[in-house]
């Protein structure tokens, strides 16, 4: 199978990029490389079935000569982070809604069919326990930098709905919750790495707000078999698919175990949003997914503990401190 990757030098797309290639893909990718990474993909480059192209998805002719020839396409190039999204809205949203209308246009114009990477940024400030796909989305104000990328992901899965409707496009759409592993940097706000990089560095730990609000993690290794799947499955095309981790955790706790792991004597402190961002910054209190449509479709059952995400990430950094997660008996407190 021909398979092309919009962002496949980011982190889930390079890991995308060598689960498709080991099972025989051809695989092109399209990356401009503004987030991404190619030392994320130097385990593949000069792969025979290997393609890199550098470029943008605002660039038709770039994406055209990417899809050309692909039997299916991952859509996963976002201009993503919240220090990303709350420094440079603007950008972020010619990105994430243009970018995507350019992509889809060149898909259905190609024959291809089309995975399209969404987030549970899509359900906003929504604290219900284990948002399912029809949850509402509940977002702030539309003049807070903050809802940017919640809203323009929102307009890509429309737009994605859209063009199935109207004219037949093969698409499916996952919303991922908080995606963790290794290559993923902090630099951009994600929380796991830049905690696991501070307490390896002895330095401490921040936790933004008040830390109890609860996120669930999920490992990249059970997410990218996941959304492989989902994109071979015509009963995905029209619909929208969580994919996340089962146990929710406070990041303040979240912090506790990382000091812990790591054997760090690093300090954990708490840092004000508006410190941390900008004034007027908001968060969502809880976020935790329904995993049962995915669930009932492909079989999606996360098995990685958060313990073994974390010494992941931790082993990413620390490669001497190198540990197999896999033989860990470490239980999780609750």
């Amino acid at each position: 199978m021909k398979t092309a990757i919009t962002g496949g030098a980011g982190f889930i797309g390079s890991h995308l990029v060598e689960h498709l290639l080991a099972a025989g893909n051809e695989v092109a990718v399209l990356d401009n490389l503004s987030t991404g990474r190619l030392e994320n993909l130097k385990g593949v480059i000069g792969h025979r079935n290997f393609h890199f192209v550098e470029g943008s998805i605002l660039d038709r002719d770039a994406v055209d000569k990417v899809v050309a020839g692909a039997d299916r396409v991952f859509h996963l190039a976002a201009a993503v982070g919240v220090n990303l999204i709350v420094d440079h809205p603007l950008e972020s949203l010619r990105t994430n809604i243009h970018g995507t209308e350019v992509v889809l246009d060149s898909v259905l114009e190609s024959g291809a069919s089309l995975l399209l990477a969404s987030t549970s940024e899509v359900y906003g400030k929504n604290t219900s326990d284990s948002l399912s796909e029809e949850a509402d989305r509940i977002l702030g104000s539309a003049l807070k930098s903050r809802w940017t990328y919640a809203a323009a992901k929102g307009i890509d899965e429309a737009f994605a709905h859209a063009y199935w409707r109207q004219f037949g496009l093969p698409v499916a759409i996952v919303r991922l919750f908080n995606t963790v592993g290794p290559r993923q940097t902090g630099r951009y706000g994600m929380v796991v790495p830049r905690l696991v990089r501070q307490a390896i560095a002895g330095e401490p730990l921040t936790v933004y707000g008040d830390g109890h609000q609860t996120r669930c993690f999920s490992y990249v290794g059970d997410i990218v078999p996941a959304i492989t799947r989902i994109s071979e499955e015509p009963l995905a095309y029209g619909q929208a698919f969580n994919l996340g981790g089962s146990y929710e955790i406070s990041i303040l706790t979240l912090a506790k175990r990382i000091v812990e792991l790591v054997g760090s004597d690093s300090p954990i402190i708490l840092v004000p949003y508006e410190q941390a961002y900008s004034e007027g910054y908001e968060d969502m209190r809880r976020r935790v997914p329904d995993n049962s449509k995915a669930y009932g479709l492909v079989g999606f059952d996360p098995k990685t503990t958060l313990d073994q995400i974390i010494m992941n990430v931790a082993n990413d950094y620390k490669p001497a401190k190198v540990l197999d997660p896999a033989g860990w008996k470490i239980t999780l407190a609750s």
